[in-house]
This record gives structure tokens, sequence and C-alpha cells, in this order.
């Protein structure tokens, strides 16, 4: 009897363990969905906090004074977007410079590397961090150096995933943490924060708890660095296998990112992660639309490449949910609809001819109703599907006739030069390989696509310069149908947004496409956030 009541005693407390843990996840999601609603609020909060600090940098001319609002703005991008916050980085690394202060360039140099690991660029980390000179740093920037770049090899290490680089990259990681906590005071975030990135790197789970947990019990805790060590002590409580303690750190984590408009984070990601796991495909393809949106917003391509392994298994998964759910609407519809029949044919039955006129003709202004909606809809869908359609067919029929012309040209080169080298007309033939003029090539090659292009927006270049006020429009050269800032919008119209692209279509630096990208938004009286909404919004004939 005794065994029994301990048996059935353990098993209540289970139980009630289960539904206590089961309620404070379900709550905090509730809290992640409401918040996840207002995140447009938190975005304009911080928007309004650059666009006061940008007012401010405008009445400024004192280039130290410039070099605090540039570090100020650095900061409030820096987790926000990555050209934004690269393009500060750079320009406080420039004024340094200027200001001939050896110091200032160092911190300068330091805030270039924290935004190229945050976008995945870890080579580029180590050697900007490498280009340093250490000694002109204050204690405290000792310590975010070697953080930053024990960080550096460890998101390297990880990214890899490679044996051999992590047998390199892993103990030089552990050599900067031990130099940060050589430096830092005990008890401090930085100190704790390194403490417990170091139990983490070498699983020493117990010390690492311990350490983090201490951390997030800090005063006057900035919500990105809440999130950032939530998201490590969730790691841990996962390898532990306490998996409510694990989940419901990553959800505040996520609720934290999304308050403070964090765009460079992994919470959600890994929350999104989790509940495809556990079979809840709707808040799953939420957070993981979410992902990919923060993912993109900020430019981070390695958290790109990382959402992709798993955006597709959960759409999969929702489709062939959403794929029964509307099986099953079918076949309640079905019942329904035959229940209906009945009830109308015993209406015909019970009411007089009037009333059974009057309800046909209801049933049939509702079905003009819903019929209307329908074409309205279809209508729009149609339209849609055309032009990307027309798009598509044109810009396949460019593309096979551009690589057309160029393999005759290069087949007619190719027999020419056979001829004169077979007969050693050597001299000829080197005058032949000079005529090549690649540039004119390339000309041509920016003619034919303007062509294309203006055949299927006629309109583009009249909507685009309908963006600016009389005295800021685009000039386009002579001889040519686009100018170079109309092509790069072009390109974007087409769907093709990534500066990388957009510069080796067109044969230009990725600071170039930058620059001229930043130089006409701000052009425009139109807002920089909107700008491209507005270029996509042209339409196609």
């Amino acid at each position: 009897m005794k065994s029994l009541f301990y048996i059935l005693f353990c098993l209540f407390f289970c139980a009630v363990h289960f539904s206590y843990a089961q309620t404070s996840t379900d709550s905090l999601l509730n809290k992640l969905n409401s918040v996840l609603a207002d995140k447009d609020v938190f975005v304009k909060q911080k928007q309004d906090r650059i666009e006061g600090l940008n007012k401010k940098l405008n009445r400024v001319k004192d280039l130290r004074q410039k070099y605090g609002l540039y570090d100020l703005l650095f900061n409030e991008y820096k987790n926000f977007s990555y050209d934004s916050a690269y393009n500060y980085a750079k320009k406080l690394e420039l004024t340094a410079t200027q200001l001939h202060d050896p110091a200032l360039l160092a911190s300068a140099k330091m805030q270039v590397s924290f935004t190229l690991i945050s976008s995945g660029m870890f080579k580029e980390t180590i050697e900007k961090l490498n280009s340093i000179d250490i000694s002109l740093l204050s204690d405290s920037n000792k310590v975010e150096y070697y953080f930053l770049k024990a960080r550096s090899y460890f998101d390297w290490s990880d990214f890899d995933r490679n044996g051999d680089y992590s047998a390199i990259y892993n103990p030089k990681g552990i050599m900067c943490v031990d130099s940060a906590l050589t430096l830092s005071q005990p008890g401090t975030y930085i100190y704790l924060a390194s403490k417990g990135l170091k139990d983490l790197r070498l699983a020493n789970f117990p010390d690492g708890v311990i350490n983090y947990t201490q951390l997030l019990n800090l005063k006057n805790l900035t919500p990105h660095q809440f999130a950032i060590n939530a998201c490590c002590l969730s790691f841990i409580y996962e390898e532990q296998g306490y998996k409510d303690k694990s989940i419901d750190l990553l959800i505040r984590a996520a609720i934290s990112d999304i308050q403070s408009a964090t765009k460079e984070t992994v919470a959600i990601y890994k929350v999104a992660d989790y509940l495809y796991k556990k079979g809840d495909l709707k808040n799953a393809y939420t957070y993981i639309n979410q992902a990919v949106d923060e993912a993109n917003f900020y430019g981070a391509r390695h958290r790109q490449v990382t959402i992709s392994s798993i955006l597709p298994i959960i759409e999969a998964q929702r489709m062939t949910a959403v794929e029964q759910q509307r099986k099953s609407l079918i076949i309640y519809s079905s019942i329904i609809t035959v229940l209906v029949i009945f009830v109308v044919l015993f209406a015909i039955i019970i009411f007089m001819q009037l009333k059974k006129l009057r309800i046909a003709d209801n049933l049939i202004k509702e079905a003009n109703i819903s019929l209307q909606e329908s074409n309205r809809e279809l209508e729009e869908l149609n339209k849609h599907l055309s032009t990307a359609n027309k798009i598509k067919n044109e810009y396949i029929g460019y593309y096979f006739n551009i690589n057309t012309i160029y393999i005759e040209k290069l087949e007619s080169f190719q027999t020419s030069l056979d001829k004169k080298l077979s007969s050693k007309r050597y001299e000829d033939a080197h005058a032949a390989v000079k005529k090549l003029n690649l540039e004119d090539e390339r000309h041509q090659l920016f003619h034919t696509f303007d062509k294309v292009f203006l055949r299927l927006f006629p309109d583009f270049i009249q909507k685009f310069d309908a963006l600016f006020n009389g005295d800021n429009e685009i000039l386009i050269p002579e001889g040519q149908l686009l100018s170079t800032e109309h092509r790069i919008f072009a390109l974007i119209r087409m769907g093709i947004h990534d500066n990388d692209r957009i510069a080796k279509l067109l044969g230009y630096s990725v600071n170039t496409i930058y620059s001229y990208k930043n130089r006409i938004k701000n052009k425009s009286f139109v807002a920089n956030d909107e700008f491209d909404n507005h270029i996509m919004a042209i339409e196609a004939v």
C-alpha cells in the first residue's frame, strides 16, 4: 500500500509540474505574440531616436562633436541595420583619422569589426582586429577587444563546422577570453559574460549556469544584453535536458529583442525551431518568417543561410496541415450543404410561395456579392501573374538573345584567330586581340537591358523622376536610355535587392552601389525607408 501511494504521489507531482511548465510557456508565447504585433511601434521609436541624432549632426561642425554623434548613431544601428552601422563605423574611422587621434582610430576600428562579425564576415573581422594597436586602448576597451576577438573565433568555428579548423579557432578564442578575464573586474557584466562564454565553449555547464544566472540578475541590464545572455543560458539548459527552462528563456530573449528593435538576433529563430519540433506549426511559421524578415532587414548573411535550412521544412509542413484542413472543410461543407438542401426542401413545403421567392432572391444576392468579390480577387491575381509572366518571358528572351550574340562573336573571333595563327600571322592575331573593346560590349549590354526594361516599364523614368523635386531630377547621359542611378533601381524593380549582386551586374564596387543608392534616396522627398516600396509599386504594361 505504501509503495502504491508513493507511485501515485510521484505521478501527481509530475502532472502538476508539467501543467505549470506548459502554462508558463503558453503565457510567454502569448506575450511574445502581443509584442510581435507592436513591433512597428518599437522600430518607430528607434527611428525617431536616429532622426533626432541626425538633426543634431546636421547642426554640428566640430569634428570631435561629430565623432561623438557618429558613435551614438553607430550604437543605434549596430544591431538594427548592417549597412547603416558599417557606414557610420567607417565615418568614425575617417573622422578619427582627420583628428589625428590614434586612440579614437583604434576604437573606431573596433566598431568596424563589430559590424563585420555581425554580418558573418569572420575572416575580415580578425584581420581588422589584428590591425588595431592594442596599446592605444583603455583597459575597458581592451576587455571589449579581447571579448570581440574571442567571439569572432568561436563564431567562425561554428560557421565552418570543420574539426580541423575548430581545433585552430577554439583555442585562440579561449586565449582571448582569458585575456579579457585578466583585465576585467570580477562581478562586472563583462567579467561574467567572458566567464560564461568560456564555460560555454568548454562545456563547463554547471559553472556556466551560475555565471549566466548571476549576470541576468545584474541591475541596469539593457534588453539586448539580457537577450544575448538569456540565449546562452538557454543553450546550456537545453544541453542539460531542461527543455522548459530553455524555451522560456528563449521566448523572453525574443521579447527583449523585439522591444529593443534588435534585428541581429537568433532567439526568434530558435523559438521557431523548438515549436516546429513540438508540432506547433502555426506559431513556428509566424516566428520563422519574423526571423527571415529580421535577417534580411539587418543584412546578416550567415543568419540567412541558417534560417534557410529550416524555413522550407516548416513551410512544407504548414502547407500539408493547411491541405488537411482544406479537405476537412470540404467534407464539412458537403455535409452542411446536404443539410441546407433538406432545410430548403422543408421550407418549400412549409412556407408560402412568396416567402420562398424572397429566400431564393436573398440567396441569389449573396451569391452575386460573393461572386463579384471573387472576380475582383481573381482579376487582381491575374493582373499580378500576367505582369510576372511577362517579365519572365521578356527576360528569358533577352538572356538567350544576349548569349547567342556573344557566342556568335566568340565563334567568329575564334575562327579568325585560328586562321591567323595557322598562317603564322602572329602580328595580325595580336592586333585582333587588341581590337577587343570590353567597355563597348558592356555599354551594349546595358543598352540592351535598358531597351528591354523600358519596353516592360515605359513610364518608369517618369514615375521615378516624380519622386524628386524639380531641381533634383536625375539626368540621363546623351546616347543612353537610362542613367546609372535609373539602372540600379531598375534592377531593384526586377527583384534584385542585394547590393553585391547589383555591383557585379553593373561592374561597380559594393560601396559605389551603396553610395549611389544613399545619394538618390537623400535627394528624394520620399522617406529613405519608403523609397524602395515606391519603386516596387511601378507597374509593367
